[in-house]
């Protein structure tokens, strides 16, 4: 049971405080099994199915061929064992250049591509309401991946691709720009609009702004160099579902 002192002491803490608390919290492991490949598609199901982005499905998951990309990392994140949230990364350079906002806005992305430019490309971002509704932060963390991982490959572009309503999210807590009005997007039922950010001009604010999105060297390198076989990655500070902005 908490205690009235407890509840005191958590109203006294900022959201900064709170976010860093939840990140001490989360267990953040890629999605290499079968497993946690099954339970992330059904989370998705549920989230995008209450927000009547897609029609329902006898299967009760969703996921489309990006999730097999030679580029692309996916990510669960736990509180207590569960599932609360998922999101996935797809980084495009060089040869590595399919990514899901790319068919969609390839008349701006293309070109960058061909200047040699790095993009993260943040898709199919969901929390567990349960989760969510305890711990408001859900969704600052889980999106911290993809901070880390612009910062990790030097990228050019940390992408949103989203819908309108959430454009002002991204533009209050990353700096975001709108590049691209909504356009149709595949297999979601409603269109989504194009944001970036260029990380070195937006990186100091933004951490001074918020500090749980500091990281380290050795953090981001376990998270994203795949030649490291680590089974559980220490996370932030330790190193059905809700569908979150990103397509």
């Amino acid at each position: 049971m908490v205690s009235v002192a407890s509840l005191a002491f958590e109203s006294q803490l900022s959201f900064t405080d709170r976010v860093a608390q939840l990140l001490d919290r989360i267990d953040c492991r890629p999605a290499d099994s079968p497993e946690d490949r099954e339970a992330i598609f059904r989370l998705r199901y549920q989230a995008y199915l209450r927000e009547g982005a897609i029609s329902p499905n006898l299967s009760g998951r969703f996921c489309d061929p990006y999730d097999d990309s030679q580029n692309a990392w996916l990510f669960g994140l736990y509180l207590e064992g569960e599932l609360a949230s998922s999101i996935r990364l797809h980084v495009a350079a060089g040869v590595h250049r399919d990514f899901p906002s790319r068919k969609v806005f390839a008349d701006l992305l293309e070109p960058e591509l061909d200047a040699g430019r790095v993009i993260v490309d943040p898709t199919r971002f969901v929390t567990d309401p349960r989760h969510s509704r305890v711990n408001p932060g859900l969704p600052h963390v889980t999106l911290r991946l993809a901070w880390l991982a612009t910062e990790y490959f030097a990228a050019d572009h940390f992408l949103v691709a989203i819908r309108a309503e959430h454009q002002a999210f991204y533009r209050r807590t990353f700096n975001h720009c709108l590049i691209c009005e909504p356009r149709p997007y595949p297999l979601l039922s409603k269109p989504i609009s194009l944001m970036t950010l260029h990380y070195p001009s937006v990186a100091d604010q933004v951490h001074q702004r918020y500090p749980f999105f500091r990281s380290t060297f050795f953090e981001r390198r376990m998270l994203f160099d795949r030649d490291l076989p680590i089974p559980q990655i220490p996370f932030g500070n330790e190193a059905v579902a809700t569908v979150h902005h990103a397509a």
